[in-house]
């Protein structure tokens, strides 16, 4: 029995935000159903495909039950109601105001279930200036400062390669809701729960925008110890094209790496702030690390105590021993799915469970 057994959720959202939320109360055992238009979540329509279920769609929804309802019939505003008053559990990502007008707003939920938790997950939050501003996650990004160091070198903003709003949202209603479930056993009453993957990501930028935070100049990724502006925390290509990182500034990694390669004055240069001052070590490296291949370093750097690592694309990333050793990707039934990252001590191995066809609950 996982951690959740007993818990009852509906969630009605889609896409990433709340089925993140939702798989990983699954994933421990919650009984979720996924409450889903006639036409079904558009995820399920997202390529690539395995085993006859987009690999989006199964690794957000494994574990689940389908109901697809037309919530502006009175049938199926019925049945989400006979749901409801089974459920510990509600999630909802409309944008701000649908779900009132189709009858199922916090206030009206709660007084026919006391004891649920209500989560609603939105962009920019139930209310305020941006509250009915439509947005998905990279929009959600631009607005709270993080494309402005998402940049090249040349200083343009590009397109994030982790949805890091719609993740941070998710992460952040899972724990939200525990909470409010903890809460509950205290009270006896359920909880509401406004999640913005705008107030989700703020929280992110602490280590590198205290400045700005405080009232002052915004970072700047060529000034910044963690945004390009740092010797010892950067990207440098290799001979053939391809690339590896140092990610670590401890200087008893700077002085590891700088003795193996016979300069040990540029020692002192690892110290200094991050920015110009720390150019020539740049220069350095630039020019070493172009003198072998990727696969050459790291070969090299194997025995060596530096935080070091190369940069690998998804399929390199997902053939690595590591993940099988950590057991990172189980197959079942043909098909591929990213194990929970989170695992308690004393739980049988993880088997994953199918994700719901369309309806497939009710």
């Amino acid at each position: 029995m996982g951690k959740l057994s007993g818990i009852k959720v509906v969630d009605l959202s889609q896409f990433l935000p709340g089925p993140m939320l939702s798989v990983m109360m699954a994933d421990q055992g919650a009984e979720v159903v996924k409450v889903e238009p006639l036409s079904g979540e558009p995820a399920r329509e997202q390529a690539p495909f395995e085993a006859g279920q987009s690999i989006w769609f199964r690794n957000l929804n494994r574990g689940k039950k389908s109901v697809a309802l037309d919530l502006k019939s009175d049938a199926g505003r019925d049945a989400l109601w006979a749901l409801i008053d089974e459920a510990d559990v509600f999630i909802e990502g409309f944008r701000p105001g649908v779900v009132a007008r189709l009858g199922f707003s916090y206030d009206v939920v709660s007084a026919r279930n006391p004891r649920i938790v209500y989560c609603s997950i939105s962009a920019f939050g139930q209310a305020g200036a941006l509250a009915h501003h439509p947005a998905h996650d990279m929009a959600v990004q631009a607005m709270a400062g993080f494309l402005s160091v998402n940049d090249g070198p040349d200083g343009m903003p590009v397109v994030p390669g982790a949805p890091s709003a719609d993740m941070a949202a998710g992460l952040t209603g899972l724990s939200a809701v525990l909470m409010a479930l903890i809460g509950r056993e205290k009270s006896g009453r359920g909880d509401y729960v406004d999640v913005a993957m705008f107030d989700s990501m703020l929280p992110w930028c602490a280590h590198i925008a205290g400045g700005a935070i405080a009232g002052g100049e915004p970072p700047r990724s060529a000034s910044q110890r963690s945004l390009g502006g740092a010797a010892f925390y950067n990207v440098y290509e290799t001979a053939d094209g391809k690339h590896v990182v140092l990610g670590g500034r401890e200087l008893k990694f700077v002085a590891n790496l700088l003795n193996a390669l016979d300069r040990p004055d540029l020692i002192p240069l690892g110290a200094v702030a991050p920015g110009e001052g720390q150019a020539p070590l740049v220069g350095f490296l630039r020019e070493t690390f172009r003198t072998r291949t990727r696969d050459q370093w790291v070969a090299w750097f194997a025995e060596k105590d530096v935080a070091f690592s190369p940069v690998l694309d998804f399929q390199e990333a997902f053939s690595e021993p590591h993940i099988a050793e950590r057991g990172l990707i189980v197959e079942a039934d043909g098909a591929h799915h990213i194990a929970p990252p989170i695992r308690f001590a004393g739980e049988k191995p993880w088997v994953p469970t199918s994700a719901p066809e369309l309806g497939a609950d009710g």
